[in-house]
């Protein structure tokens, strides 16, 4: 599968992914939105019945004072007749007289009984308190709420949550209005004793955790989608993760594939010239010729088995099936052998190998044969990568609990990603349109196996253009780890 492919499935995956998510976030809130209407219902229909509770109230009161008012009016106006009304209310009627000022009583007691505003201050705190918690509970609405009755004629709320507020000062505010800022805002509202000619005020509903109420009616829906999505999403992204691993193991296996094919292709090659020559009338009867080509095809046989031997010992390192010998072994004699080694192929560059070895408990817990590998391997590396003329430095100090050995080289060094998979299987430190460093990618990764298996530990310090730094930890007892 190519890159391309990989990024067009990515990008497809991704845009599902997000419509899902749309198409669900929409409808949870369409569920909301549906549950908030069929809320607003039930509180419309509160408001409704307890406006009509209250204006019931309110005429079955004018009908009772209407006919008390009646007879005290009838009764006035026998004692007009018996001379015995009092004087005091036609004081200030000038000379209109008796008869005027029954009028004016009369307008009086019409104002009273049928002027809005009387009936709207006569409201019962208690009686308007008992119906809209009956009206609510009878909706199935148990919430918080605050409600007020408004006077438009004095600006307040007369009335809060069962509880008379006074005035306060010529305003006309009332001392809680600042609280209830929200409550005025409500949308939850009904006029009370309204006319053609008169509003005297409303009666107003809120409450505070409605918008949790509606969410957590939707819960259970909204929790499962995040859930799913959520799983989706992690498959999703671990499958992209895997595939992109799998693609670049599969580059490092077909690179491992190519080089290992071209390190058989020479030897089989040279072996094949050998055979061919040995085999020629003109060399057949030479015996020190024969000699001398059995010697060319033994060598280049050996080097085929090192190199098949190179990939059977990885194999096995990823099984755990080698065995180690473990003993008491002097680091600097292993590393003053391999750096003597070394310097037969540095030296051919002009290079040069600088050992500082200030160690002074250089002997560990450990195998001489794989101590010494991973010493070849490493000093091989920073010969390999290096520039025109290498320049290596190995140290060895004491730290706490063990041993601390550094090979420093100068040479092209490596980018950040190249650090995150020097140590994977078949993974080889690009070097460009070159292809002039030989080997199968396997070095780093049997130098971390072996590490790992003394209980050590292995850091890179790398900067590309300017070199790396191997830094190896090992224990002085391996059982102490």
């Amino acid at each position: 599968m190519t890159r391309k492919s990989i990024w067009a499935i990515i990008i497809l995956m991704s845009a599902a992914l997000v419509g899902i998510a749309l198409i669900q976030f929409f409808w949870i809130k369409w569920q909301v939105d549906l549950n908030e209407n069929i809320f607003d219902s039930k509180v419309t229909l509160t408001l409704n019945s307890v406006k009509q509770q209250i204006e019931k109230e309110a005429d079955e009161n004018q009908k009772i004072n209407n006919k008390i008012r009646s007879t005290k009016n009838e009764q006035l106006l026998g004692d007009r007749k018996l001379g015995i009304l009092s004087k005091q209310p036609f004081k200030n009627l000038g000379k209109q007289g008796a008869k005027t000022s029954l009028n004016e009583l009369y307008a009086y007691d019409t104002y009273t009984f049928f002027n809005p505003s009387v009936q709207f201050e006569d409201i019962s705190n208690e009686k308007i308190d008992y119906a809209i918690q009956e009206e609510l509970q009878n909706q199935n609405i148990d919430l918080e709420y605050e409600y007020g009755v408004y006077s438009n004629e004095t600006k307040h709320f007369f009335i809060l949550n069962g509880n008379y507020v006074p005035m306060v000062g010529r305003t006309g505010q009332s001392s809680a209005s600042d609280l209830n800022t929200s409550l005025f805002r409500s949308q939850y509202q009904i006029d009370l004793f309204r006319t053609e000619v008169a509003n005297p005020g409303f009666l107003k509903l809120f409450f505070p955790s409605k918008g949790s109420y509606l969410w957590s009616q939707v819960w259970k829906s909204l929790m499962s989608s995040l859930i799913f999505t959520g799983l989706i999403l992690f498959c999703f992204s671990y499958t992209v993760m895997v595939i992109f691993k799998q693609k670049k193991i599969s580059e490092m296996k077909t690179d491992f594939i190519n080089n290992m094919t071209h390190e058989f292709k020479t030897p089989i090659a040279t072996i094949s010239l050998a055979s061919d020559s040995i085999l020629s009338p003109m060399i057949i009867d030479n015996a020190s010729k024969v000699t001398r080509f059995i010697d060319i095809i033994k060598q280049e046989n050996k080097r085929m088995l090192d190199q098949v031997e190179k990939v059977l010992q990885m194999a096995r390192i990823d099984n755990r099936d080698f065995d180690m010998k473990v003993e008491e072994v002097d680091m600097h004699e292993i590393i003053k052998s391999a750096v003597s080694h070394a310097l037969l192929t540095v030296e051919k560059s002009n290079g040069t190998i600088e050992t500082k070895l200030v160690a002074s408990k250089p002997i560990i817990d450990g195998d001489v044969t794989h101590l010494s590998n991973i010493i070849h391997n490493l000093l091989d590396n920073a010969t390999k990568y290096s520039k025109d003329i290498p320049s290596i430095i190995v140290r060895t100090k004491n730290v706490k609990k063990g041993l601390e050995v550094s090979i420093e080289d100068q040479g092209i060094g490596m980018t950040s990603d190249s650090l995150d998979h020097i140590f994977d299987k078949f993974y080889r430190v690009h070097t460009g349109n070159l292809h002039n460093v030989k080997g199968f990618g396997l070095g780093l990764s049997y130098v971390k196996a072996i590490i790992e298996s003394h209980k050590g530990e292995i850091k890179v310090q790398s900067e590309l253009g300017k070199g790396s730094k191997f830094i190896l930890f090992f224990p002085y007892k391996i059982s102490d780890f």
